[in-house]
């Protein structure tokens, strides 16, 4: 059994903070001149709720009041699991969608009895947003009321992190690391990635699970919804330059270069290690590269501080690729906030002036794709503290480590 140093009984968020971060919400609301604030989207819900579900066709949202009530309305199929899971005070739900009755119109009729009709309200969105092919009236339209979009506040909410939040993602960054590292140790020529990406992941969540108690849930969307997770997705050999490849179930060969991602969900909270790896040696053009993108992510490590703003470390990242005519090899900003989704806001863009305060997570991943000699990523997890930042992520960065010899 592997050994697990947080007890399990704070491996969840407790009442007491959602409670705290709904009676927020509710004082924005106040703030704002409106009656309620109504979310939709699944992660807010959850960051609110407590209740985490697989979003669908199906309509769900959280409604807040400006007295810091709380409200989840949810189709039939979800009402017992609402119920069990969420720290709503109160479940509405409806029959089905499409139905006879459309739903918003059922959630209408809830705004009604909650005296919310005809008043000013906060949404993320507008009604719920298309989702599998959902189709349906805007929220406005139903309520009679003037909806304002609150998706500002409510993801900079999310952004800064609470010291419970921030060992959610140390917890999950054990894990990613634990499987990073059986990922690596099963590569090898004539393997294919889903073999390799399979076995890591399940030993690597079995180990997670036998730590953490039969209590715990990963409480997350897709495929991270299982436990640890570690993968290629397709960025092998020349395919490595692709950033956003896709899973290919392709074999490893001798002088391929590889770029990985690992992660691991805990109570729907997600870290992020990505690393650029070689089997067999590298040549001097790889290693040259492999080097020119450790320092970029080093530049952007060294501008990450409060009071900074986004923008400022990806133009940092731009001009160390400007100085040494990089230009041609970049496709992407330096990273992207991570919490309760694998990329969330703020993003770390040249166009995003938000300013880093403590608490904020980052996944710090500017790359460099060769279409010729493979894509060149490293991902790490960062913290701003209230002096500068702290990497949370700790496998291996040098080249020495990342070589994988046959």
């Amino acid at each position: 059994m592997v050994a697990n140093p947080i007890p399990i009984s704070t491996l969840r968020l407790t009442e007491s903070e959602h409670a705290q971060r709904v009676g927020r919400l509710a004082e924005h609301a106040r703030k704002q001149g409106a009656a309620a604030a109504l979310v939709f989207e699944s992660p807010r819900v959850l960051y609110y709720s407590g209740f985490a579900f697989y979003p669908t066709e199906r309509p769900i949202a959280l409604i807040v009041t400006a007295e810091g009530e709380q409200h989840l309305f949810v189709p039939r199929l979800e009402l017992e699991h609402a119920r069990q899971e969420g720290f709503a005070q109160q479940v509405h739900h409806y029959d089905e969608y499409p139905r006879l009755e459309h739903p918003m119109l059922v959630l209408a009729r809830v705004l009604g009895e909650l005296g919310l009709t005809g008043r000013k309200l906060l949404a993320d969105h507008d009604g719920y947003p298309w989702i599998f092919g959902y189709t349906g009236p805007a929220l406005s339209e139903v309520a009679g009321s003037e909806v304002e979009r609150a998706y500002t506040f409510i993801d900079h909410q999310m952004s800064v992190k609470s010291s419970a939040e921030i060992g959610l993602i140390k917890e999950s960054m054990k894990w990613a690391n634990m499987a990073h590292t059986l990922l690596q140790r099963y590569t090898a020529p004539g393997v294919s990635e889903t073999e390799v990406s399979m076995r890591a992941s399940m030993e690597a969540t079995l180990a997670m699970k036998d730590a953490l108690g039969s209590t715990f849930k990963a409480q997350a969307m897709g495929f991270f919804n299982e436990g640890a997770l570690a993968l290629y997705r397709g960025q092998i050999g020349k395919n490595s330059s692709l950033p956003h490849a896709l899973t290919g179930n392709l074999e490893f060969s001798m002088g391929d270069v590889l770029v990985t991602g690992a992660t691991a969900p805990v109570w729907g909270y997600l870290s992020e290690i990505e690393r650029t790896m070689f089997l067999g040696e590298p040549n001097a053009e790889q290693i040259r590269l492999f080097g020119l993108m450790k320092e970029a992510q080093e530049v952007a490590f060294a501008t990450m501080r409060p009071g900074a703003r986004c923008a400022d470390i990806d133009r940092a990242v731009n001009e160390y690729f400007s100085a040494n005519d990089l230009g041609q090899y970049w496709r992407h900003h330096s990273g992207h906030g991570i919490g309760l989704r694998n990329h969330e806001p703020p993003y770390l863009d040249i166009g995003t002036e938000v300013v880093l305060e403590p608490g904020m997570v980052f996944a710090v991943e500017p790359g460099l794709y060769h279409p010729e000699l493979g894509g060149y990523r490293h991902a790490d997890t960062v913290l701003i503290t209230a002096t500068g930042a702290e990497l949370l992520s700790y496998y291996p960065r040098d080249i020495e480590a990342l070589v994988i010899s046959v």
